[in-house]
């Protein structure tokens, strides 16, 4: 199958790059993001692009893949909800919208969160709760996943410095709090095996926990 990684310089991006890279599965790999991986690898090829939420100038170069993996977000720490409602729901539909016409019927993940939900009085749970929902309205074979906490392996890394050292405290505990929260930990590693196995052969639901993310 031929993949688009959105989103493939961010810590899960990273690791969901690297699954579709491994996995002979994957036949090719187009990573669309504002910066390029810098990676060298024959299946890889990269299209920097500034404004995500206008595909327009590269829309032709999206054709003929079968999936998308929408690896593209960010905290709603200190931000309004004008804003993150810009970064993403308004970007995140813009990239679908522009997919679902390209190749209708393909497949979407997208990378959600753990206590999303459309009806939330939590900014951010809202928010990303409409996102979902407009995107399992689109003519598209979508999946959300919600995985709680992520553990990067493979020297996966956020970009930014407080998160980092917080993965770096928490490793040492990952394999406790995998015991103790099954529905809500998960790796980079199973989230990128997992993209690629609903991509392949779809999943029961089209929302899905971190046990459901871990059990593809």
């Amino acid at each position: 199958m031929r993949v688009i990684v959105f989103g493939a310089t961010g810590m899960l991006g990273q690791g969901v790059l690297r699954e579709c890279l491994a996995d002979d599965r994957v036949t090719a790999v187009l990573s669309v993001g504002r910066s390029v991986t810098g990676l060298t690898h024959a299946k890889l090829r990269e299209i920097r692009h500034a404004d995500l939420s206008d595909l327009t100038p590269v829309a032709g170069e999206l054709a003929g893949y079968d999936a998308c993996f929408f690896c593209v977000g960010v905290s709603s720490a200190g931000m309004g909800e004008r804003d993150y409602r810009r970064v993403t729901y308004d970007l995140t539909l813009a990239v679908a919208r522009t997919l679902a016409d390209i190749s209708p019927g393909s497949t979407f993940v997208y990378v959600s969160g753990i206590g999303t939900d459309a009806r939330s009085r939590t900014m951010w749970a809202r928010v990303k709760g409409e996102t979902e929902n407009a995107l399992l309205a689109l003519p598209l074979e979508a999946y959300m996943f919600r995985p709680g906490y992520i553990q990067p392996l493979y020297g996966a890394t956020s970009r930014t410095r407080l998160y980092r050292l917080a993965y770096v405290v928490a490793a040492p505990f990952y394999p406790v709090l995998r015991r103790l929260f099954p529905s809500a930990v998960t790796t980079t590693e199973q989230v990128g095996r997992a993209m690629i196995a609903v991509a392949e052969r779809g999943a029961p639901e089209r929302v899905l926990d971190a046990a459901a993310i871990n059990a593809l």
